[in-house]
């Protein structure tokens, strides 16, 4: 049964960090590429960042959280990680994670995170 398990959202003031986890269970997490997505109320989902299948590639970053957002993953722990600092309000919305090779994509159930002014 495949798992993505989102966890460590929650109510931060501007410029505090949190640090999101995506736990991965039901596939060979190693083989996968890893995306954090986020959506705001009314808006559409965007791509926020991403990381290769074994992190040792250029991570992604939306232009919007680059210098503030760090994507990485511990394969050996199936997990992978969102360090968020500097927060801003409109970083407010629900941040998922996506498992990606080839066709194959897996989406977790996504972590409120909350940054009040």
């Amino acid at each position: 049964q495949v798992q993505l398990v989102e966890s460590g959202g929650g109510l931060v003031q501007a410029g505090g960090s949190l640090r999101l986890s995506c736990a991965v269970s039901g596939f060979t997490f190693n083989t996968y590429a890893i995306q954090w997505h986020r959506q705001a109320p009314g808006k559409e989902r965007e791509l926020v960042a991403g990381i290769s299948s074994n992190g040792n590639g250029n991570n992604l970053y939306a232009d919007s959280v680059k210098g503030r957002f760090t994507i990485s993953r511990d394969n050996s722990k199936n997990t992978a990680f969102l360090q968020m600092s500097s927060l801003k309000p409109e970083d407010t919305a629900v941040y998922y994670c996506k498992a990606i090779m080839g066709r194959s994509a897996y989406w977790g159930q996504g972590t409120q995170v909350t940054v009040s002014a």
